[in-house]
């Protein structure tokens, strides 16, 4: 269900259980989605079906980022992340950029790659050709493997060849290149070449071994763009965001932390709907040293009026359907929030809060530093685990904060003062 405006004055004031249901009216979720979110959404019974030796279930909260608006429509955005003020960081960056209409994203179609490793051949440039002349029919083996995604407008879409020197030899790696629709697609790219790999070695007269996805899913890409007007974030911020973007191109060490702070917005929504964080961070990493060296997956400069502009290019395999998305209560209701219908429509959001995210966090480090936004949830972290009742939580927070020692010592001894 889409949303008319997802700026929610006065949100962040609300205790968690009024948020819940204020949320609910506002994306008609059901009550037994209410439900998942005010209780623990996922049971031990089916956590072990997940995965194996399962001995309990481990929590993290769900963040709600306020103020999206994106190929003008309006977003409420699930987060899944412990890290403090990334929420609030990328609501405030979505904020900023309304005045200028907000983010615009588009994705190209969700292909995946799975490979196909080809060892023994003493003529591997020859056996790429005699593959490329059975393409058609190894294209059609594929699609058998998987009749329904067919149906839906995906299956198998191209082969091609790649020969690459190793201590081994020369290895054949074939890319069959997969359309997903709205799968993230591992499960079908791997059972395709499983079933590929006893005619591939058949054709070339090798052996096979590896025949598995690339989370380098270049083929499936996003970006998005936005514009912040010189006259709402301010003439300093633009040049301090352009100074702190420019660090990163010119230093990996930089640029490590650069991106990073784009993961945190990407990793928050990923988890939030059930896909595989690891497998996006990889292909963004990867994708990131793809030029050579490596590279800020963001890109900012400025504009003729001296506005600052940002843009975000990076792989996005994840599905709205299938897995731990089709499975885990709490995903469940987080795509329902969203008011996602594919998963191209979930890879632009993802792209758009990385892009903000990375934006809150160059600001904020060419402003006022870092640690200003981080501090009150850090220092309330530092007093509950010193032992601070919910009585005194709040004095032992604030006295931290105002005489700047938010410490593990220093919690101790107000907790001792203001009693317990």
């Amino acid at each position: 269900m889409a949303i008319e405006d997802s700026r929610l004055s006065g949100f962040h004031k609300l205790d968690p259980e009024e948020r819940i249901k204020k949320v609910g009216r506002l994306c008609d979720l059901k009550e037994a989605d209410l439900e998942v979110l005010m209780n623990r959404g996922l049971s031990n019974q089916m956590a072990d079906r997940m995965i194996e030796n399962v001995i309990g279930t481990y929590e993290l909260p769900v963040g709600l980022a306020t103020n999206f608006r994106i190929n003008q429509k309006d977003y409420l955005v699930p987060m899944v992340i412990e890290e403090s003020s990334v929420v609030a960081a990328a609501s405030y960056a979505a904020k900023l950029s309304r005045s200028t209409g907000g983010f615009y994203a588009h994705s190209t179609e969700p292909v995946m790659i799975s490979q196909i490793q080809v060892t023994g051949l003493t003529d591997p440039h020859r056996a790429s050709v005699e593959l490329m002349e059975n393409k058609e029919p190894l294209l059609k083996m594929a699609d058998e493997q998987d009749p329904i995604l067919l149906e839906h407008g995906g299956g198998a879409k191209d082969l091609n060849c790649r020969v690459l020197k190793s201590r081994y030899g020369s290895y054949l790696i074939v890319h069959l290149l997969v359309d997903c629709r709205d799968a993230m697609g591992a499960n079908a790219v791997n059972t395709m070449a499983e079933a590929l790999a006893p005619e591939v070695e058949r054709i070339t007269g090798g052996r096979v071994y590896l025949r598995i996805l690339s989370n380098l899913a270049r083929h499936r890409l996003s970006r998005a763009r936005v514009v912040y007007s010189k006259e709402v974030i301010g003439e300093d911020t633009v040049e301090g965001v352009l100074q702190a973007y420019e660090f990163a191109r010119v230093d990996p060490y930089r640029c490590a932390t650069h991106n990073k702070g784009v993961m945190n917005g990407v990793i928050g929504v990923v988890n939030a709907t059930g896909n595989d964080s690891r497998a996006v961070e990889a292909g963004a990493h990867s994708y990131a040293t793809i030029g050579g060296g490596y590279a800020p997956l963001t890109r900012w400069e400025k504009t003729e009026k001296g506005d600052l502009a940002g843009s975000i290019e990076m792989p996005l395999a994840v599905g709205v359907i299938g897995g731990v998305t089709s499975t885990h209560p709490v995903s469940k209701v987080c795509i329902r929030i969203l008011g996602v219908s594919s998963a191209r429509e979930l890879q632009e959001i993802i792209a758009c809060v990385g892009l903000a995210q990375n934006f809150a966090a160059l600001r904020a480090l060419a402003t006022e530093g870092i640690q200003r936004g981080h501090m009150k949830l850090h220092a309330q972290n530092i007093a509950i685990a010193a032992g601070a009742s919910e009585d005194i939580l709040d004095i032992v927070v604030e006295k931290m904060i105002k005489e700047g020692k938010v410490r593990a010592d220093r919690a101790r001894e107000l907790i001792e003062e203001f009693g317990n």
